[in-house]
C-alpha cells in the first residue's frame, strides 16, 4: 500500500468507520477513499438531532422516505444531501454531483465527489446509497 500526504501532514489512513478492531486485535484503519466514503454515509443517514454533541449534524433524508415521489421528492433530496455535504464536509470534498430516484418507499442517492487533496486530472469518485423504510419491531422482515 502507498501512502499519500493531505493538507494536515497526515499520511492517508484514518481510523475505519465504524471504529473495530482488525485480524491483529489492532484498531483498524482505512484509506482515504473508504474514508471519505464512511464520512458520506455518516452523514446521509445521520438524523438532525441524533447526536448529543452535533445535534444539527446530519441529513434528514430518511424523513424524505415517505414523502410522496416526484421531482419535487428529487430536488428536496438533491438540495439537502449536497447542503449537508457542503456544510460537513466542505474542507475534504467538492461535491460535483447529486442524482436522485424516488422508486415507492425506495429513494437512490448517487452523489459524485472528488477529495480536495487529489491531483487535479483524477477521476471523480462516486457513492450511491438507499434510502427503505425498516419494517415495525414485530413484523416480518
Amino acid at each position: 500500500m502507498t501512502s499519500t500526504s493531505n493538507a494536515f501532514g497526515s499520511s492517508g489512513f484514518h481510523l475505519a468507520g465504524p471504529l473495530r478492531l482488525d485480524g491483529r486485535g489492532r484498531t483498524a484503519i482505512a484509506e482515504e477513499e473508504q474514508y471519505l466514503r464512511a464520512l458520506i454515509e455518516h452523514v446521509l443517514f445521520t438524523r438532525p438531532g441524533e447526536r448529543v454533541q452535533r445535534p444539527d449534524f446530519g441529513s434528514g433524508v430518511d424523513s424524505l422516505v415517505f414523502a410522496p415521489s416526484g421531482d419535487e421528492l428529487a430536488q428536496a433530496t438533491r438540495a439537502l444531501v449536497h447542503g449537508a455535504l457542503q456544510r460537513f464536509l466542505g474542507d475534504l470534498i467538492r461535491v460535483d454531483d447529486v442524482r436522485v430516484t424516488a422508486d415507492d418507499a425506495t429513494l437512490d442517492v448517487l452523489v459524485t465527489y472528488a477529495p480536495l487533496t487529489a491531483p487535479s486530472g483524477d477521476a471523480p469518485r462516486t457513492v450511491q446509497v438507499s434510502s427503505t423504510p425498516t419494517p415495525a419491531s414485530g413484523g416480518a422482515p
